[in-house]
């Protein structure tokens, strides 16, 4: 029993010498190939075992002929265990370098396509990742392809905008101020309009600059949302009658919401205003509010004739104004980018479809608790 635990303690101090060394190799070579690590590990095992019987044969527990034998056994595992762990580096970095070209390809611009040929779980595990993180940024590179495409529309349509009455209101200053105006009063009220019509763009613009800065701060407050919707039908009336518009109220339950009640008038004040103003005389705009599973959803119907199959995603885009000439009772394309804003502020969501004769825009907003 002595012997036993004495051969056991020579071939364990043989075999951990070896294993600390090894692992100081490791350390040294951590930075260079799969391959060279994965020969010092082969290397390790070989050598450690040969090491624990040397040191067991120089405590006299092996004969000469024995240590001869077993020195052979271990050199000819030695080296077929070289042999195979060269392999199996050269095969893993292999594996590797097809798979850090194929990573280069959507680092680039490009899609990933994942190397053909089998490869280890983990290689494997990182390809798929790797697709799917190779999807995000195609999606993300859309987006920002979309989103780009809209700034520039919605510098173009503000150029364009801004250039009208701005010109109009130096026209109407030069003729007052020459006193060639016939009617100094009615352009005044001219003026007054366009300034209002300018004041209102640069809320707007204001406005969506807080929404995209993320420094929309809400006041929430706990409100009917029957109340809500009347203030805003009755905003509207006056526009709706001069438009020769009905406007349509009667299926809006008395449902507590837990909103901003300026943001969210504002919300409902830009989806009358351009359900209105696309609505053709003589048309109806109607407004709902009801609970349902999703939380509680108000929805604005018009009677625009519907929208693009093709728009109908970039509907809320800034700076989207379809297929209406650019005009200026059109408006900058903010409104329902701000509705989208606010409503997201809230924990909401804003959706539009298309209906018989017009489309139908939607906001679900949770409802309030208790």
């Amino acid at each position: 029993m002595r012997d036993a635990l004495l051969i056991a303690l020579y071939a364990f101090l043989g075999a951990a010498a070896t294993g600390l060394a090894g692992a100081g190799v490791l350390r040294l070579i951590r930075r260079r190939s799969l391959t060279a690590s994965l020969a010092v590990v082969a290397a390790v095992a070989v050598l450690a075992m040969l090491a624990g019987t040397l040191a067991v044969a120089q405590a006299m527990f092996l004969s000469a002929h024995d240590l001869s034998v077993v020195t052979t056994v271990v050199a000819m595992a030695a080296v077929v265990s070289l042999a195979t762990a060269l392999l199996l580096g050269r095969w893993v970095v292999a594996r590797s370098r097809e798979l850090a070209r194929a990573a280069r390809s959507f680092g680039d611009g490009g899609d990933f396509a994942a190397p053909a040929g089998p490869a280890t779980a983990e290689l494997e595990s990182l390809s798929r990742e790797l697709a799917a993180t190779s999807a995000r940024l195609a999606a993300s590179r859309e987006r920002e392809r979309a989103l780009e495409s809209s700034r520039r529309e919605l510098v173009a349509w503000i150029s364009h905008d801004l250039r009208t009455p701005l010109a109009g209101l130096r026209a109407m200053s030069e003729a007052l101020e020459d006193g060639v105006a016939a009617d100094p009063a009615r352009y005044l009220r001219q003026i007054r309009t366009e300034v209002e019509r300018l004041n209102d763009m640069v809320g707007d613009l204001f406005e969506l600059s807080r929404i995209h800065a993320g420094a929309l701060a809400l006041t929430r407050s706990r409100i009917s949302l029957y109340d809500l919707v009347g203030d805003a039908l009755a905003g509207a009336d006056p526009l709706a009658r001069e438009l020769g518009v009905r406007l349509v109220g009667d299926r809006v339950a008395s449902v507590p919401v837990e909103v901003d009640g300026k943001e969210m008038s504002r919300v409902l004040g830009n989806l009358l205003v351009n359900a209105i103003r696309r609505t053709p005389a003589d048309g109806t705009v109607a407004v709902t509010a009801e609970r349902a599973a999703e939380g509680v959803v108000l929805s604005v119907s018009d009677g625009c004739g519907g929208i693009p199959e093709e728009d109908l995603p970039r509907v809320f885009d800034t700076g989207w104004r379809g297929t209406h000439a650019r005009t200026p009772p059109a408006g900058a394309g903010l409104g329902l980018a701000i509705v989208r804003g606010i409503v997201e502020a809230h924990q909401g969501r804003a959706a539009v479809h298309n209906i018989p004769g017009g489309c139908r825009f939607e906001v679900t907003l949770p409802a309030a608790e208790g």
